[in-house]
């Protein structure tokens, strides 16, 4: 039995509810729901008194997902990912099958591959993209550990995973890049 099996039982019921929960990912810790529901998005972006016109982050478990959730997916970014040695959040023109309110307003998305054990078991539970914005207020720096997580946002979800709450290890933001059309990259957070 995995040691985070009963948070990842209580946030499948909370996400299917349309609930938001409080998580560790790969990065940062991070504020998710159901990528595809409009009004948990929505909820999100009033916990964090975020304008909804900013795009939030889309995390999958693996390549294939990408494929389903947007149609000018460049294969060659996955090679250039598998590269990096940090999480990389790419950008991706034409989104589709996500809520309406997470994209940016040209209609792309900024989706990462997970590799977080936790958050690929329970993206490969749920068989839905979830939403993974980091756990602060809108305009604040984003938490580096559990212990830096502000108490209204802890207050503010359905459920807040147990697991790696005691992890003292700082973790940063992921890098963003941009695959252009012609096939240059731009990075948007190095």
């Amino acid at each position: 039995m995995l040691p985070f099996n009963n948070d990842i039982e209580s946030c499948l019921e909370k996400l299917q509810q349309g609930g938001l929960i409080l998580y560790p990912t790969d990065t940062v810790w991070g504020i998710g729901c159901d990528a595809t529901n409009k009004e948990a998005v929505a909820k999100i972006y009033q916990l964090k008194k975020r304008s909804d016109n900013h795009a939030m982050i889309v995390l999958v478990a693996d390549e294939r997902e990408i494929l389903h959730y947007v149609t000018q997916a460049e294969l060659q970014i996955f090679d250039y990912i598998k590269g990096i040695n940090r999480p990389t959040t790419v950008i991706y023109e034409g989104a589709i099958g996500l809520a309406d309110n997470l994209m940016a307003e040209d209609g792309s998305v900024a989706i990462r591959i997970c590799e977080d054990e936790f958050c690929k078991h329970l993206l490969k539970r749920f068989r839905k993209p979830l939403i993974s914005t980091s756990a602060n207020i809108s305009g604040y720096p984003a938490p580096q550990c559990f212990k830096d997580i502000e108490p209204v946002i802890v207050n503010g979800v359905d459920y807040v995973v147990n697991y790696r709450q005691d992890d003292t290890e700082y973790r940063k933001p992921s890098s963003i890049i941009k695959w252009e059309k012609d096939g240059t990259l731009s990075i948007i957070r190095p």
